[in-house]
Order: structure tokens, then C-alpha cells, then sequence
């Protein structure tokens, strides 16, 4: 199990890394830019790159916590949301201007997914009163009410009330919704390098 979560934390840290360095080298405002925007820039590859290892540690973490026995709701979830992160980086959003087309719908849809899957995930741990599950909560109540506000200019457009991203810090509330599900996935992780852990996530949530 520790090898799966050594690899998986190491595939989320090279993801960070790459998004890191695809921001580093833009020239867009992360306040109101959204983060599948830089699949644009001459570096965007590092975007499907960067999600794709996401994916990749999101399943490694899900399988060492279906062999610990947490609940395969659990185990699903992140399942998910990895393969969600997958679908986003393999179906680029389209330019700004042009109508929604197949693989933006997919883009957006699968986005809207994983946003909404993990804090689910981590309620679910946090119940298991597992090592860090007061941070499980607090970050997975702060990416569903970041994630609210993701959605809220949408839900205003469906309206007609024009609202373009440089009227609002767009690309701040998505940053935030990211890091805090990051942070959800890599405590999951780490709860079960604690060998208190191991033994409670079974009982608690299958």
C-alpha cells in the first residue's frame, strides 16, 4: 500500500509541478483567466499532461484505500473524479468566441463532475473520523462553496445577462476549487500512512 501511495503523491506532486510551470510561462491574469484557457499558450500541453497525472494519483490513492477497506462509494468517487480530470485535459475547452462544440461540452461537463465528486469523497472520509478528517471537512466545504460561485456566472448567462471573466475573478474561485480538491486527495493519502488509520477506515466506512 505505501508503494501505491508513494507513486500517487509523487504523480500529483509532477502534475503540480506542470501546472505550475505552464502558469509561470503564460502571460494571462490568474484572477480572471481560467485554468483550461492556457491550453492555448505555446506550452499548453503541459495542461492534459498535468491533468492526466492528477488522474493517475487520484487511482493509485483510490486502489491503496480499497485494499485499507474504506467503502467503495469512496473508492468510486475518486475513481471519478480521476477519470473526469482525464476527459478535461483530453477534450480541450474552445477558443473564446467560438460556440460551445462536442469536445467543449465534454470539457465542461466532466470539469463540473470532478468538482462536485471529491468534496463528496471527503465528507465520506471525514466521517471515518480518520487522522486529518477535520481538514478532510473544512477543504471540502470550501471547494463546494467555491465551487457555487464557479457556477453562479453561468446560471447568471442562462439569464442573458451579459458577464464576461474580466467582470468577475473567475479564474480565482477555479484555482481555488483545484488546490482545496488537491488538498482533499493528498490527506486521504497521507490518513493512511498512519497505521491508526488503516485499522479504522474499514470499520467506519465499508
Amino acid at each position: 500500500m505505501k508503494g501505491l501511495l508513494v507513486t500517487g503523491f509523487a504523480a500529483i506532486g509532477a502534475g503540480s509541478g506542470a501546472m505550475l510551470t505552464l502558469h509561470a510561462g503564460s502571460n494571462l491574469d490568474p484572477l480572471h483567466s481560467v485554468i483550461s484557457e492556457y491550453v492555448w499558450q505555446s506550452a499548453g500541453w503541459l495542461l492534459p499532461a498535468s491533468l492526466t497525472l492528477f488522474a493517475v494519483g487520484s487511482a493509485l490513492i483510490a486502489e491503496a484505500l480499497r485494499r485499507s477497506g474504506a467503502s467503495g462509494w469512496i473508492v468510486a468517487l475518486l475513481l471519478l473524479w480521476g477519470a473526469s480530470m482525464f476527459l478535461v485535459g483530453a477534450f480541450p475547452t474552445d477558443r473564446p468566441g467560438v460556440p460551445l462544440s462536442l469536445s467543449g461540452g465534454i470539457h465542461r461537463y466532466a470539469a463540473f463532475a470532478a468538482f462536485l465528486v471529491m468534496p463528496a469523497a471527503g465528507m465520506l472520509l471525514a466521517r471515518a473520523k480518520i487522522p486529518y478528517a477535520k481538514a478532510l471537512r473544512i477543504l471540502s466545504a470550501l471547494a463546494l462553496g467555491a465551487l457555487l460561485l464557479v457556477v453562479v456566472p453561468y446560471v447568471v448567462r442562462m439569464f442573458g445577462i451579459p458577464l464576461s471573466n474580466d467582470d468577475i475573478p473567475a479564474g480565482l474561485t477555479q484555482r481555488v476549487v483545484v488546490v482545496t480538491e488537491l488538498g482533499v486527495l493528498a490527506l486521504a493519502g497521507l490518513s493512511l500512512l498512519r497505521p491508526r488509520a488503516r485499522r479504522e477506515v474499514a470499520p467506519a466506512l465499508a
